[in-house]
């Protein structure tokens, strides 16, 4: 696996850029009006899109093809601190479809727990704790 960076600017944006051609925009968010996410905000998204993927994937191999799949992310860090790394990270899985709450936090356990690459990565250096609602309730 290997990515390309480019500086497009002379301050912080930067186009970078897969084996695939696919871009992702990279900014200081400091700076007025960033024009890509900033690299933490990137992990979040990478936990999110890794687990995800995993959660569909498991729900795919018991025939269940989720309604909808929607996630809230947000990443904690200590004010000042340098390096500012996150020490938590808390998702919110919000799934809708016609399929047990316990099938919808099996999925999602398995994904945190055991098969995304990104939490499992993370998880050395964070916290990670997680909510699962299934057609807009909290499953326990």
């Amino acid at each position: 696996m290997k990515i390309r960076l480019k500086r497009l600017n002379d301050k912080y944006h930067f186009e970078t850029q897969n084996e695939r051609g696919d871009i992702v925009y990279l900014d200081n968010k400091s700076e007025p009006n960033p024009q890509g996410a900033s690299p933490m905000e990137l992990l979040l998204m990478g936990i999110a899109g890794c687990s995800g993927i995993d959660i569909v994937m498991i729900l795919k191999k018991q025939h269940i093809e989720p309604e909808d799949l929607q996630m809230e992310v947000q990443g904690f860090r200590v004010d000042g601190a340098i390096p500012n790394v996150f020490t938590a990270i808390k998702l919110n899985v919000f799934l809708k479809g016609d399929f047990s709450p316990e099938k919808a936090k099996r999925a999602v356990d398995l994904s945190i727990e055991k098969y995304c690459s990104v939490a499992k990565m993370l998880e050395k250096a964070a916290e990670i704790s997680y909510d699962v609602y299934l057609n807009e309730e909290l499953v326990k």
